[in-house]
């Protein structure tokens, strides 16, 4: 099986913590030079030293706010005027806070379209061009099993991310005649900041303990555990593979089995 990634370029959003850390190590792993995006200069310099370099990796961080569309935008049309070319492309930034649909402000669908679906499109436009060149390229969508399965409680979210799946099944019959893949990875109950969150606010909201929620939690989990990010990580890293090129534009769920439906 070829899972060699050397020679390639991997752009990762949100990368300093979380899935998006997960998914950049397991892809320097690979072989692959891991450019680092987000918000805190100071986090994205200390996370350079968490990526795999026995292959010689030149791994390098680009500094942009997700929730700053124009920064994004300029910062990865900088990087790009170097003449570097972007091979992959993970698409991973937080979820919108929770609470019901009914009850959401209409500004806080707009803020999360322009912080997913809005700040993707910017840098697919930008990527794509040298992946067309190359006659390779992988994008990834970090997005949720909401996409098969609404979450109670996560109105905004659930809503956006059925958004941003169906664009990148849109992008999918678009690219794949270059060689571009787009598919998108659907994390579960994983040991996260944001799973954290979730956790909390359903105790707030129910009167339980955080114990009680997560063992609640576990019993939905045919594998009786939550996930672990690495493992998250490692799904990301094989569609990005040469072995992955003919799996294109599909949700898949890494959620030990949660999701109900097919």
């Amino acid at each position: 099986m070829n899972l060699d990634l050397s020679n390639r370029t991997a752009l990762v959003c949100g990368s300093t913590q979380g899935l998006g850390l997960a998914s950049a190590i397991e892809l320097s792993k690979l072989g692959a030079h891991v450019i680092l995006m987000a918000r805190n200069k100071e986090k994205l310099q200390e996370t350079l030293s968490k990526l795999d370099t026995s292959k010689n990796q030149q791994h390098d961080f680009i500094v942009a706010d997700f929730s700053n569309p124009s920064m994004v935008k300029d910062a990865i049309q900088a990087y790009l005027s170097k003449e570097k070319i972007i091979h992959i492309l993970i698409n991973n930034t937080g979820g919108p806070a929770g609470g019901k649909a009914i009850d959401a402000d209409p500004e806080q669908f707009l803020a999360a379209f322009n912080n997913h679906l809005i700040c993707n499109q910017i840098l697919v436009q930008a990527v794509v061009p040298g992946m067309k060149a190359a006659q390779f390229g992988r994008i990834v969508n970090v997005i949720s099993t909401s996409v098969k399965q609404p979450i109670s409680g996560l109105g905004v979210s659930n809503t956006i991310r059925a958004a941003v799946a169906n664009w990148s099944k849109t992008l999918a019959s678009e690219l794949g005649p270059f060689g571009i893949t787009v598919n998108n990875a659907l994390p579960g109950f994983t040991q996260t900041v944001r799973a954290d969150y979730v956790i909390q606010k359903k105790a707030a909201d129910t009167g339980l303990s955080p114990d009680e929620v997560m063992l609640d939690l576990v019993k939905e989990i045919p594998v009786g555990r939550i996930g672990q990010p690495e493992e998250f990580g490692a799904v990301v890293a094989f569609l990005c593979s040469p072995a992955a090129a003919y799996i294109n534009g599909i949700n898949l769920p890494v959620d030990g089995g949660r999701t109900a439906c097919l």
